[in-house]
Formats: structure tokens, sequence, C-alpha cells
């Protein structure tokens, strides 16, 4: 499989992000962590071959107007993963929850028709998902409140959440 690669500047840090011929994103993530990407890739893929482009104004332009405030703007990117039925279905849910909300993984589970107990193989689906940010597993915190579990660190997770909330309409 050919995918394409480039790295975009954000305020949160250098993003990588991978696409494939057809302008569905296959990947987005932090550049301090290039080692997990590559992981995710390999599991989802296996050997991909990352060719460096540019990426598409439908992605890269979509991506920008998200920092700038318009936080909606990448509810339309389209993405595309591999992954199991399960983890499909919870990023399928994590792409329902708008920009500015924030749900536990006891309610994400309960939009996926399970459980709410169904929690921790709701934090493992979510902790796979390759797309962060535009598949949003930023937007689940834990029962309490609490900032959990983010690929990308806490302090990343509360910058994502804090942005949204300040342009929240």
């Amino acid at each position: 499989m050919r995918l394409l690669i480039d790295r975009l500047p954000s305020p949160v840090g250098k993003n990588f992000i991978v696409w494939d011929e057809d302008a569905q994103v296959r990947a987005l993530d932090f550049e301090d962590c290039e080692d997990r990407l590559h992981q995710l890739l390999k599991r989802h893929y296996g050997q991909a071959d990352l060719t460096p482009g540019r990426a598409p104004e439908i992605i890269s332009g979509k991506i920008e107007a998200y920092f700038h405030g318009d936080i909606n703007a990448i509810d339309t990117i389209p993405t595309a993963t591999n992954g199991t039925p399960f983890q499909r279905a919870a990023w399928f849910a994590l792409r329902k929850i708008p920009a500015g909300v924030t749900r536990s993984y006891g309610q994400q589970a309960e939009m996926m028709g399970r459980q709410p107990n169904a929690s921790r193989a709701i934090g493992g689906a979510n902790g796979a998902n390759p797309v962060a940010i535009i598949v949003p597993c930023h937007r689940v915190i834990g029962s309490t409140g609490a900032l959990t579990g983010y690929g990308g660190g806490v302090d990343r997770k509360r910058w994502l959440l804090d942005h949204e909330a300040r342009h929240r309409v």
C-alpha cells in the first residue's frame, strides 16, 4: 500500500499526517510520537510505503481552520482506518461527539450500544486510534471528569479541550 506523509505545524507541535491516494487520512499523530505512528501504521497496514508529499488542501486546510478556531472544520475530513470491527465502531462513535463536548468512556460505550462496563475495552480501542484530533479521542474523559488516557499526553488533551471550549458556538 502506498501512503503519503507530510508534517503540518500546529499550536500543539508539528503533526504527521498520512493519507492515501484518494485523499483519505489514514493516520495523524504528533511529531514526538513518531515511533507510535509507525507502530500503528505497521499494525494496521503491514509494510506501507510512506512517500513524502504535500497534504491535499482538503485535509491541510481543514486542519489549519480547526486550529484557527473553526472547530467543526475537521468533521468532514475523510478518513479510512483498518482495525477490528469493535475498534472501527469505537472510532465511528468518537466522530459523533461534538467539538467542545466531552463524554466518559461509559457514555461512549452507551453510544455504541454497549454496557457502560465496556469502558476498559473502549479505552483500548481509543488508544489504538491512528487518527488523532480528527477522530477525537481527546474528547473522552474519565467518569470523574479526569483527563485520562491520551497518547499525545494530558497537556495536549487539555489544550485541545480548552481550544474547543473557547470556540464552541
